[in-house]
């Protein structure tokens, strides 16, 4: 696949993942004039998103891309191209949980673990 044909399909992939989001975005978006603070209208889209990467969709995604992958990596006669595919299907099925580790994180923990950091230097 040449370059040419190659960013045809990434903009037709995005439009059609764009075209699969937007329903949810209206649905879910309340008209206010102005976006929570929370963001709670778009928890259900949240939720959709989750569902379908994390799900049977996220799997069969994530296992053609590694199959994709293998098939050109024989093709190629490369393991770049399966590890670039391995890479994009566990990229794809673990971004839910790291990004509800890096936004849903809070300080709740904080006082339990500043009691467990000693110095020796005596500054604390």
């Amino acid at each position: 696949m040449n370059m040419k044909n190659l960013k045809k399909v990434a903009g037709a992939t995005a439009l059609m993942a764009a075209a699969m989001i937007a329903p949810e975005v209206m649905a879910g978006a309340t008209v206010t004039g102005v976006t929570g603070a929370a963001g709670g209208e778009f928890d259900s889209v949240w939720t959709t998103l989750t569902g379908w990467m994390t799900g049977t969709l996220g799997k069969v995604a994530a296992g053609s891309m590694i199959l994709v992958g293998i098939i050109a990596g024989v093709v190629k006669q490369s393991l770049m191209s399966f590890a670039v595919g391995a890479g994009g299907g566990v990229g794809l099925y673990q971004t839910p949980t790291v990004i509800d580790a890096m936004f849903g994180s809070t300080l709740d923990k904080l006082p339990a673990a500043t009691e467990a950091v000693q110095f020796t230097n005596g500054l604390l």
